[in-house]
């Protein structure tokens, strides 16, 4: 029997020495599995039968039986496996090893756990209940429905549930209660009636400081048990919502786990949380709709039907479809969509529709997927967002669509989740959308709103001349507001004068169709009453592009330096020709255009006798002004960076202190509007702005992972430069678009951008960007395992920098050559190297400098002996990265960890932290980086004696470097699987491949490289 393995929790299956054996699909398999579930002990013929034919067995089942039972024995000599199945009365009985069968090894581990809690040895307990549960790869028995087998299938995964309740219960009480919220929320999905386990996630949530997520846990729970068994709650359940009402101290439990002796204590670890995007705009406070028609849709989007609820809301421009998806999507947002709202403009009706792709990596990175993780392929990118929606409820919208092509990728594959979509055209192809055509107000609500606006007495005093105003508008609700805004700041004209002026617009517009022509003579009549000054502030703002402008803009294309621009917006505001779109963290406020206007405002500004270029070339030099300032303060000074000489144009000072706070909060709020800038930048012939810009919103590319901004708003401005014959910006761009190519893993593109950028600064003789170039090749080469190479390059990197009097590159270069003089046993000289690039940190205030090269100094004192300073230090950059809530350093610093405690001969120790490693990597999908993590940790498995484990590790590992191209990765698996001696089945940790969905955080990738 040595050698044999055979395995019931999931597929039945058996091993041998040769490997996998195949066992025809059939009758042999139920057999075998009769016999193993029953192993040791007699399984009698009539319950073979009863097991392969359930009700009506053929008069030869019994002579079929023994045909299959011989064959079985063959399969199974056959694959070099001896195994006995012995003929006793009245049936058949299969000697298994109890070492060779997977659920007498569970049911050994529980009953070996059990004992242990009992002595109060919770975590050794909770360890061997993992292990145990870890045994199961599927559903017990898999594939086999038959009814004999089917009730012990059911008893066995139930004791594997029991098992797992119980691990958790330790683990709480032990105070890993924030390490647990993620495995617990999957679970409670998965068995959504199960009281025990929603009781652990309540009170692992309340002991994270949750409390208002774990009640509503609770009335969500007991909805749940109300329509479905019409039961309340159970007693104990009923109880632990009490004492979180009540903040009962009992509850409090242990802060955490306490650490081994002269073991740094962990950071806090903020569990990986479900980010939670909040996109929608501000909802209309005076908004006025159909309750029927807003019903409808809401049924449509909250219905229990197994597919995903779409509505389409269809309307002619004016007609209010983008203000009644938001008023919807508010309403529902907090009862029906907790998990978020989504909200995209498509920009259906602008000439240049949005692309699925572009729209899904945004998507990815709002939901907590950092950038360097997102793949590039559409088909790939639409995975891993509906692998991210399945387990939450999150309402999408989609404004402005033009063609189902832009709407069916993005469609989630959750019944949980909703669409709503807006456009002017039928989009009958997308499936199973609800159409709703939205239609003017009719006379009563129009009369209403314009009571809203310009107050009852008015409207009272002239009751007919208020029914023919609303008719002349035509029910459309932006007209409608904008002739209401325009009475109201005009308090003595009547609304008689008013139906008649805009009776004679709309007759000068009369070739017009009937909703732009009324829409048009509205806007006509209240710029007309427009002062001069207002008139030209609004045509030049609407040759801006982006979602929003800031209060400065105003001053920008006037020209004006007051301290306060925005003051020179209120009077557009007020009639109605700009909204007020939000309110910035230091309370200036954020405008917008409504589509229709914006147009109508362009065609103004055509007959302005003022130009428009100078007006669009100092609000991009204003964007500029900011962005090279908030790279100054991020790097402490205008290090690795190039810049040009395009004007800059300096908005408020005291509005840029204000919120250059956190500057690069300030560069992802203004992400949107920076890209804008630098689209507008390259096309409208400003190639030196384009370039400029975009290497300096660089730092938040890289930063936060915008690799699909990084690249496109590049090749726009290259595009620009190239056309303009600027060779310094050209080689600005490429040298950035090689430093993106590494980012994202192509080294042969970095490679050949790269010396193309180089090619162009050796002509130039630009220090600073042979500098970069010879870094990112150094890079490159140290990525290949050329490492004298590499060495080579960061010298020549090092001397341009100290040219160009760059020490921030100077130390970057320091940080990273002692990364490889660390592998070659060089200490003395990588800590120098280490030391003078902290010191340079320190002194320009470069706080992710100081991350990289503390994280290079804890390697430095792991390979020299010094396991604790080590784990010291990297503690703290631990630390560092998750105050920065930089998901991907995370993962980097627990394997660090691991390698840390793994040299220092605590295997228990490494094993923890590659298993959190491991969580962290799955929960924002990066499988790649999840691979590595699989291996490293199959590695340290091979040296304490778990060889099924890390074969099992080797092997999801293997299959994820050969899907992907990992060539270098796929070797070195191959070669530690070959490696592994044969082992008989052990305990298989149930951490180990776990992935926590949707509990990922806003990433800042700040450890790379």
């Amino acid at each position: 029997m040595t050698g044999a393995e055979f395995r019931v929790l999931g597929p039945v299956e058996a091993r041998g020495p040769r490997g996998q054996v195949r066992i025809p699909p059939g009758r042999q398999q139920v057999i075998l599995a009769c016999l193993l579930v029953e192993a040791n002990q007699v399984v009698s013929t009539e319950h073979l039968v009863d097991a392969l034919w359930d009700d009506q067995p053929p008069d030869t089942a019994r002579t079929q039986v023994q045909i299959c039972v011989s064959r079985l024995r063959k399969s199974l000599g056959d694959a070099g496996l001896a195994v006995p199945i012995e003929t006793r009365p009245p049936g058949y009985l299969l000697r298994v090893n109890e070492t060779a069968l997977d659920v007498h090894h569970f049911t050994r581990t529980v009953a070996e756990a059990r004992v242990l809690a009992k002595e109060g040895r919770a975590a050794e307990a909770a360890r061997l209940l993992r292990e145990a549960t870890g045994l199961w790869r599927g559903p017990c028995l898999s594939g086999l429905p038959h009814r004999a087998l089917r009730t012990r299938a059911l008893r066995l995964d139930e004791e594997r549930l029991a098992a797992t309740e119980t691990y958790l219960e330790l683990e709480l009480g032990i105070g890993r209660h924030h390490h647990l919220v993620g495995e617990i929320t999957r679970l409670v999905h998965e068995h959504p009636l199960r009281e025990r386990l929603r009781a652990q996630l309540m009170l692992a949530l309340y002991r994270s400081g949750r409390q208002a997520d774990a009640l509503d846990l609770y009335r969500a729970g007991r909805d749940l048990l109300i329509d479905e068994l019409g039961l309340e709650p159970g007693e104990d359940l009923r109880k632990l919502e009490s004492a979180i009402l009540a903040g009962d101290p009992a509850l409090s439990g242990p802060a955490t786990e306490a650490p081994a002796p002269r073991e740094p204590v962990d950071p806090p670890a903020p569990p990986h949380r479900v980010e939670t995007p909040r996109q929608l705009p501000a909802d209309t406070a005076d908004f006025l709709g159909d309750a029927a028609l807003i019903a409808t849709a809401e049924t449509a989007l909250t219905g229990d039907g197994p597919a995903v609820g779409v509505v389409v809301i269809v309307g002619r421009p004016g007609v209010g479809k983008s203000t009644l998806a938001t008023h919807i999507g508010h309403r529902l947002a907090a009862d029906h969509f907790p998990d978020g709202q989504l909200h995209c403009d498509l920009r259906g009706t602008r000439g240049e529709p949005g692309a699925a792709a572009d729209i899904l990596g945004r998507f990815l990175v709002a939901l907590g997927i950092p950038g360097p993780v997102i793949p590039q392929g559409l088909d790939e990118r639409r995975e891993m967002y509906r692998t991210l929606l399945a387990t939450r409820r999150v309402l999408v919208v989609l404004d402005d669509a033009v063609a189902e092509s832009q709407v069916i990728p993005l469609l989630p594959g959750s019944s949980g989740c909703a669409v709503l979509v807006t456009t002017r055209t039928r989009l009958t192809g997308v499936p199973g959308a609800r159409q709703i055509e939205l239609d003017s107000l009719d006379p009563t609500r129009s009369l209403e709103l314009l009571r809203r606006v310009i107050g009852d007495q008015r409207v009272a005093r002239e009751p007919e001349a208020a029914t023919a105003l609303v008719r002349t508008v035509g029910g459309l609700p932006l007209a409608l507001r904008i002739i209401a805004a325009r009475l109201a700041a005009r308090p003595h004209w009547s609304l008689a004068s008013m139906v008649t002026r805009l009776a004679s617009e709309r007759h000068r517009l009369d070739e017009l169709a009937h909703g732009e022509m009324t829409i048009r003579a509205s806007l006509s009549l209240t710029h007309d009453g427009l002062d001069p000054a207002a008139r030209t502030l609004f045509g030049l703002l609407s040759a801006i592009d982006g979602p929003t402008l800031p209060g400065w803009a105003a001053g920008a294309v006037l020209d004006d330096d007051r301290p306060f621009p925005s003051d020179l917006l209120e009077p557009l505001v007020d009639v109605q020709m700009l909204d007020v779109a939000s309110v910035e963290t230091t309370g200036e406020f954020r405008y917008r255009f409504q589509d229709i206007v914006r147009l109508f405002a362009r065609e103004q500004a055509a007959t302005l006798p003022h130009p428009v270029a100078p007006a669009v070339e100092r609000v991009i030099g204003g964007w500029l002004a900011i962005a090279e300032q908030a790279h100054r303060r991020i790097y402490g000074g205008d290090f690795t960076v190039l810049h040009g000489a395009a004007p800059r144009w300096q908005p408020p000072e005291d509005y840029v202190t204000a919120v250059l706070t956190d500057p690069l909060e300030w560069m992802d709020s203004e992400q949107a509007n920076l890209r804008a800038a630098i689209t507008q930048a390259a096309r409208c012939g400003l190639h030196e702005a384009a370039w400029d810009l975009a290497v300096t919103v660089a730092t938040l590319f890289e930063a936060r992972g915008y690799l699909d901004d990084w690249e496109k708003t590049h090749e726009e401005a290259l595009t620009a430069c190239r056309t303009a014959g600027n060779r310094l910006g050209a080689a600005a761009l490429l040298g950035s678009l090689g430093t993106l190519h590494i980012n994202r893993g192509h080294p042969t593109r970095a490679d050949q951008t790269l010396r193309a950028a180089l090619t162009e600064f050796l002509a130039l003789d630009h220090p600073v960007g042979l500098g970069l170039c010879h870094r990112d090749l150094a890079l490159l080469s140290r990525q290949s395992g050329d490492d004298d190479t590499a060495l080579s390059l960061y010298d020549k990197a090092l001397s341009y920098f100290d040219r160009a009097g760059d020490i921030v590159g100077r130390a970057i270069v320091r940080t990273q050559s002692a990364h490889i003089l660390t592998r070659r046993d060089r200490m003395a000289e990588a800590r120098t190297h280490l030391d003078e690039a902290m010191s340079i940190y320190h002194e320009v205030g470069y706080t992710h400098g100081m991350a990289h090269t503390l994280r290079r100094l804890g390697q430095v004192q792991s390979q020299s002996g010094d396991h604790t300073a080590a784990a010291e230090t990297m503690t703290k950059v631990l630390t560092m990265v998750r105050t920065t809530r930089d998901v991907i350093g995370e993962g980097h610093l627990l394997c660090n960890l691991g390698e840390v405690w793994s040299a220092a001969g605590n295997p228990t120790k490494a094993r923890a932290y590659y298993e959190e490693a491991l969580s962290v990597r799955e929960t924002i999908l990066d499988h790649t980086g999840a691979a590595r993590t699989r291996h490293q940790l199959a590695r340290l498995l091979t040296t304490t004696g778990h060889h099924p484990q890390a074969r099992l590790l080797l092997e999801q590992a293997l299959t994820t470097f050969t899907d992907r191209g990992l060539s270098r990765d796929q070797a070195a698996a191959q070669s530690d699987l070959a490696a592994l001696p044969p082992a008989p089945l052990a305990a298989i940790n149930s951490s180990i491949g776990s992935s926590i969905r949707g509990e990922g955080s806003v990433p800042s990738v700040v450890v790379a490289g």
